[in-house]
């Protein structure tokens, strides 16, 4: 199977390794992946703040990068670390295509997203639902609780696939977080225009995670893992955040060879 790694901006320029441990999980159960270097925005930003036609172009590069007739070949899935640039192209990629057709624009938008917008998964539904797997052959000895981001448990449905997985990493505890289902307070810009509540919901969700005794909290969005992580910069809690891509590449192998480094 081979398919495209999305990255998505914030882990191009803020979390390069959640994109290395991507490609090192997927190539170890035998997935090829390539990187399309011509990949920019999924236009999410301009769109959730209300500049709906400025995020076409982008969505349209996004179908010209990810979709078939390339020189390269066509790809197996799109496979991105973020739910809510998955849920961009899956929820909000049609909506754009329609509404071009109803201002009367013709269905050119529609007919060009529609090929990418099936195949563009999130990695751990990706890697449930698709490859078939839960036991990745992962090791992790800390104990972690999982906060599942609103993109993907409203928005993909996610479920209980990313506890699936970590439940199968050896040496993981995991603790249930208190409120999970509650956001963070990121929201994209909502955490510039409403600081104060966004501050709020994100002292709210490090309080719980901190109740669990966990050593990490990890999801799979590392804008809120941002936001959750400075909240716990700031309120000095001794907790991690972690994408779970960065948990589900780690092998036993790889840690015993830190500790060996280390030492």
């Amino acid at each position: 199977m081979r398919v495209a790694l999305f990255l998505t901006c914030v882990n191009d320029t803020l979390y390069p390794d959640t994109g290395r441990a991507v490609v090192k999980l997927l190539n170890r159960l035998g997935v090829e992946v390539d990187f399309p270097a011509a990949q920019t925005c999924c236009g999410q930003p301009h769109y959730n703040t209300g500049y709906r036609r400025e995020a076409e172009p982008l969505a349209t590069h996004y179908a010209d990068t990810f979709g078939p007739g390339l020189a390269s070949g066509d790809y197996d899935a799109i496979i991105t670390p973020s739910g809510s640039c998955a849920a961009m192209v899956r929820e909000l990629y049609p909506r754009m295509g329609e509404r071009a057709r109803s201002e009367g624009r013709g269905g050119h938008l529609a007919a060009t997203l529609a090929p990418v917008i099936p195949k563009t998964y999130e990695l751990t539904e990706f890697l449930v639902d698709v490859l078939g797997v839960t036991d990745v052959g992962a090791y992790y000895p800390h104990k972690v609780t999982y906060h599942p981001t609103c993109h993907g448990l409203r928005s993909l449905g996610l479920g209980d696939r990313p506890t699936q997985l970590l439940s199968k990493v050896k040496g993981l505890e995991l603790a249930e977080l208190p409120g999970a289902a509650e956001c963070c307070g990121f929201g994209g810009t909502f955490a510039v225009k409403n600081a104060d509540v966004s501050s709020a919901m994100g002292t709210d969700k490090v309080r719980n995670a901190e109740s669990t005794g966990a050593d990490v909290l990890c999801a799979a969005d590392n804008s809120c893992l941002m936001h959750i992580g400075g909240t716990m910069s700031r309120l000095k809690v001794g907790m991690r955040p972690v994408h779970i891509a960065e948990i589900l590449a780690n092998t036993e192998e790889a840690s015993t060879a830190e500790e060996g480094a280390l030492a």
